[in-house]
């Protein structure tokens, strides 16, 4: 049988309450008495029993974590710095992959309500509207929404600023000569990529001669990246250029480029978003729009924990993070 924290008191001679308050750190306990209790612990091997103390406290010490899916590298690397600042501060990680399908997200959200989590951090599947927002507000617990801005929102967010990436592609490409110009990018109304897509052309509106972008949605997955540039392919030939609102759609539209013959850069230029470690190593090495992946899910944890401490509730968070360009070599000037 499992030692219990009435075995530690047995053999340390001291009461139950004693025993908790000594080994959980608490005032009122003598150094001599919690030195000696805690030996005691050790000697007889007692783990703490976290679900009965969450009963006690109302805190797990465990949050929840919902992404599309962690095959994508860019959640990967947000999934990281959560799960070590989580770590930091004696909490557990509870993963789950949504698919991008919102029932299954949500019946993960009751799941994770049902294990007593002490808090949520959420990659949407799509735009919450205000009364998404006040029905997951009412299952209280802290959510705090992944890469997506919602400044009149009641969650706290954490993203990058994906309007000045789209930016920054459209100002590159056009720098390079380019006025073909394609856009890939993932379902319509997907927040983050929604952003990045308004950076892009209205930046290429703004300049003197407008350029109107060829926009294609799909998945945002290396497949979802594969399937479009083959319909950009189909579609529009005369394409130069090629934006795609993440690495991994990138990856995939370029698979369908050269499977059709088409050089990268010769042919077509091509520029991602996210930079994840993939893109230094393909050949050619992508151009790309970095953000701090692993800075954004460290953040998101650290904002998650203080508005779970429900004895100081907090007005939401908005943390935006810069994000820079990476020049490489799967973009050339326009001849």
């Amino acid at each position: 049988m499992p030692v219990t924290i009435k075995d530690v008191a047995r053999e340390s001679g001291v009461n139950v309450s004693t025993v908790s308050r000594a080994l959980n750190g608490e005032y009122g306990v003598h150094a001599d008495t919690r030195e000696m209790v805690a030996a005691v612990a050790r000697r007889l091997g007692y783990r703490p029993n976290r679900v009965a103390r969450g009963l006690v406290t109302g805190r797990s010490h465990t949050l929840g974590l919902v992404v599309s899916d962690i095959r994508n590298h860019f959640f990967a690397e947000v999934a990281r710095g959560a799960e070590d600042a989580a770590c930091r501060a004696g909490h557990d990680l509870i993963l789950c992959n949504s698919d991008l399908d919102p029932d299954k997200q949500m019946r993960y959200m009751q799941s994770l309500l049902e294990k007593r989590v002490d808090g949520i951090l959420m990659n949407s599947v799509s735009v919450l509207s205000r009364a998404q927002q006040e029905q997951l507000a009412a299952m209280g617990v802290a959510i705090v929404l992944l890469n997506r801005t919602a400044p009149r929102g009641v969650f706290s967010t954490v993203c990058a600023d994906n309007r000045g990436g789209g930016r920054l592609a459209a100002e590159y490409l056009l720098k390079l000569g380019h006025r073909r110009i394609a856009h890939l990018t993932g379902p319509r109304h997907h927040g983050n990529m929604t952003d990045r897509a308004r950076g892009f052309v209205r930046a290429l509106s703004a300049v003197p001669q407008p350029v109107e972008p060829v926009m294609i949605y799909g998945r945002n997955d290396f497949t979802g990246g594969y399937e479009m540039g083959r319909e950009l392919l189909a579609r529009h030939p005369e394409v130069t250029a090629v934006f795609a609102a993440s690495d991994t759609m990138a990856f995939g539209a370029i698979r369908a480029f050269i499977e059709a013959g088409r050089r990268i850069p010769g042919d077509l230029s091509v520029i991602g978003f996210d930079d994840i470690e993939l893109a230094a190593i393909v050949n050619p090495p992508l151009t790309t729009i970095y953000q701090p992946k692993y800075e954004i899910g460290e953040a998101a944890v650290e904002i998650l924990l203080r508005h779970a401490d429900r004895k100081k509730p907090h007005a939401p968070e908005h943390r935006v993070f810069d994000v820079r360009l990476v020049e490489r070599q799967s973009c050339k000037p326009r001849d």
